[in-house]
């Protein structure tokens, strides 16, 4: 998955994918507690599509959380 087909999403759209995606997170987890996962490095690829996804829908909320931390610590 890339940036660029979340782009084209909505927020629905996203809030769907990231539910897939902790989904498919979950099972990984079990997978490699079983000691049945045979793909390793799908573990760090659903991680950060799950961050990818999270920062987007952030973006299109209208909010970024790290301009808000930025404003808070000028602030004090």
């Amino acid at each position: 998955m890339t940036a660029g087909d979340l782009k084209g999403m909505s927020l629905d759209q996203l809030d769907d994918q990231l539910a897939k995606l902790k989904k498919e997170q979950f099972n990984l987890r079990f997978q490699k507690a079983s000691g049945q996962l045979e793909n390793t490095s799908r573990v760090r690829q659903v991680r950060r599509d799950i961050a990818r996804v999270l920062t987007l829908a952030g973006q299109k909320r209208g909010g970024s959380s790290s301009k808000a931390a930025s404003k808070s610590k000028s602030g004090a």
